[in-house]
């Protein structure tokens, strides 16, 4: 796909994070202007004088088409794309003030991966409510995207996702360059569910990390994890060959295996025998899938899906569960062999999820790397 116009796309990037301001040097390298906020001054300044944001991406050289402010006004006036980079739990009070000051036609990309706390909704959801915003021009970006490497211009991809093919589209366009490729589908609850749930899976990835566990623990927990993620997020509307594609496997191996991710660093530490508010205070920025564990429970109940692996998360988190006691994977209600939801139960509850995720992974490999979800 080429782009259709040569004059360069005025966008803004709500919040200055290790991750806004990478997606900022996605989207300044693929040919946009982009206006980062910053609620703090000194990142503002780092960010315009300096093509550096020290406190987040040390060591990284911003482009020279990203500037950065400390108003909101300033920084979405003019622009036809925003996309938003804060803490999940923030989002609303942070959207109530950006509302008076957004252009009418814009699209707006969430980037985060969260479930609001106090009401279980999906970041696209508090979106559109706070906004009052048309889902058509709300979008989702998600996918094995670890800002660090990204930062440093290691290739990857990403998926966007909105129920609006072509506002994916005209997205996902401003979101690629030499060394970062994005897709599209349709699915935004799959494709924001995969983010979400793969934070939580990484969280016990961590603690079994920091007890001592190897790679065989790992490995079990990823690919009933796996399983967890399909079942839920199938339950909720969700495309299950969506949880195979860039959001939903490709996420869970990224943060999983790597020592950048902020979930899997809380784990670590949680295994290592550090209380949950010991955790919090070392975190030097926020885990999305310590604040989304009671929610995503909480709608697992509803829907009737079990979800071992979070479960015990939790139980570690309310210290209730000795670190060295998490074996999700192994947990089941009846001594009777089970089957892994392969072709030997394949009429369970999203049949094969399992070999068919990976399956679907690797003839996307094949085909070129395309996302499971794409259109």
């Amino acid at each position: 796909m080429s782009r259709k116009t040569t004059t360069p796309a005025r966008v803004a990037v709500i919040g200055s994070g290790s991750w806004g301001t990478t997606f900022g040097k996605i989207l300044a390298d693929g040919g946009s202007d982009v206006t980062m906020w910053a609620r703090r001054g000194e990142v503002a300044r780092d960010i315009t004088k300096n093509h550096r944001n020290q406190d987040y991406l040390p060591g990284v050289t911003l482009p020279s088409r990203m500037t950065a402010v400390t108003r909101l006004a300033d920084a979405v006036a003019g622009v036809q794309h925003v996309f938003v980079a804060v803490p999940s739990q923030s989002l609303r009070d942070n959207l109530v003030e950006l509302r008076p000051h957004l252009p009418a036609d814009v699209s707006v990309v969430s980037l985060m991966k969260g479930v609001e706390r106090s009401s279980g909704l999906r970041m696209s959801q508090v979106i559109e409510q706070t906004l009052e915003w048309d889902p058509a021009r709300v979008a989702a970006a998600s996918g094995p995207n670890l800002a660090l490497e990204i930062a440093k211009e290691q290739p990857t991809a990403a998926v966007v996702s909105s129920q609006s093919l072509e506002t994916a589209q005209a997205v996902a366009l401003l979101a690629r360059n030499s060394y970062f490729r994005t897709f599209v589908n349709t699915d935004v609850i799959g494709t924001e569910f995969g983010g979400v749930l793969k934070n939580l899976i990484a969280v016990a990835i961590g603690i079994v990390d920091g007890v001592g566990y190897g790679e065989n623990t790992k490995a079990s927990i990823i690919t009933r994890g796996l399983v967890e993620m399909t079942d839920f997020s199938v339950a909720l509307g969700a495309q299950p060959e969506t949880l195979s594609g860039l959001a939903g496997l490709g996420d869970l191996i990224a943060t999983c295996q790597s020592p950048l991710s902020r979930n899997n660093t809380a784990g670590r530490l949680l295994g290592q025998g550090y209380s949950f508010s010991s955790v919090v205070k070392q975190m030097q920025q926020t885990a999305e899938g310590l604040a989304s564990v009671g929610p995503v429970l909480e709608i697992a109940d509803s829907v009737g899906v079990s979800m071992p692996i979070v479960q015990q998360v939790k139980q570690v988190l309310e210290g209730t569960l000795d670190p060295k006691g998490i074996a999700p994977h192994l947990t089941t209600d009846s001594d009777e062999p089970q089957g892994e939801r392969t072709s030997d139960d394949a009429k369970a509850a999203g049949g094969g999820a399992v070999w068919g995720a990976l399956k679907r992974a690797f003839d996307q490999l094949r085909n070129g790397g395309g996302s499971a979800g794409s259109d």
